[in-house]
């Protein structure tokens, strides 16, 4: 079980206060990690308590991911205060839904920015840490995970923003892998399925389209955000030592269909 241990560990996660972000952080600070959660409203303490309640410390840094000049003060803000980032987790975004041909400018900038250049930004100045921050083990010195979608292999409906997004998500996983892992800082990414979340709002009350995507799911179900904690913990750990590059699908089947 040392394998899966993150004991020592501190991860940066973005997107924790609910969904699939929430069990994240929760699957690291389970595994032994303490946590800092980057959060648009500070006063939201919701995950805090229940990392807390695992003994683990929890530390809230408040940030506008939709705000390039918010994204960029952040990391020195959290490695002044001394955290050893050492598992980042980048699962914040939004969706915006709108027939392609008229899908307005502000909501591409918004999603694209969020989504895409925000973890970017983040990978590049977290990263440009791991890369040099001391470690008993030179070639474990780091590592990133990020938030991809089945829109990183298919284009989706009415979400080109989204699915633009999602497609760099995993080229830029592939990059930052190509030029990192030599140097001791694995870059991977998850690509969820059709999850149960407040972000699929519109397409569980479409009962037609909910009804065709729950019938192409081998596992007959959509994913819950707890379906997301094992993986998590294995990407982040020494289980996944020589995993780097790599998008892992986690959709009840959806891929091989």
């Amino acid at each position: 079980m040392d394998l899966f241990s993150l004991q020592n560990s501190t991860a940066l996660v973005t997107g924790g206060t609910r969904g699939i972000g929430q069990q994240m952080a929760i699957a690291l600070a389970e595994a032994g990690s303490d946590i800092v959660l980057v959060q648009r409203d500070p006063t939201n303490h919701t995950t805090k308590h229940q990392i807390e309640s695992l003994g683990r410390k929890a530390t809230i840094y408040d940030a506008d991911l939709s705000s390039r000049e918010s994204v960029s003060a952040l990391t020195p803000r959290i490695l002044a205060d001394g955290h050893d980032i050492n598992i980042l987790v980048n699962c914040a975004g939004i969706q915006r839904r709108h027939p392609s041909h008229e899908f307005p400018d502000e909501d591409w900038d918004a999603v694209l920015q969020t989504n895409l250049t925000t973890i970017f930004t983040l990978c590049r100045d977290v990263g440009r840490y791991m890369l040099t921050r001391p470690a008993d083990d030179p070639q474990q010195r780091g590592t990133i995970i990020n938030v991809a979608s089945l829109v990183s292999f298919q284009g989706g409906l009415t979400v080109p923003a989204y699915a633009a997004a999602k497609g760099g998500v995993a080229q830029l996983t592939k990059a930052l892998s190509n030029e990192w892992a030599a140097r001791g800082v694995r870059v991977n990414a998850i690509a969820p399925g059709y999850v149960a979340t407040e972000m699929n709002t519109a397409l569980l009350r479409d009962e037609t389209r909910a009804k065709s995507i729950l019938d192409r799911i081998p596992a007959g179900r959509w994913a819950s955000p707890e379906d997301f904690k094992g993986v998590t913990v294995f990407l982040a750990g020494r289980a996944s030592a020589y995993v780097s590059g790599s998008v892992v699908v986690v959709d009840g089947g959806w891929m091989g269909r």
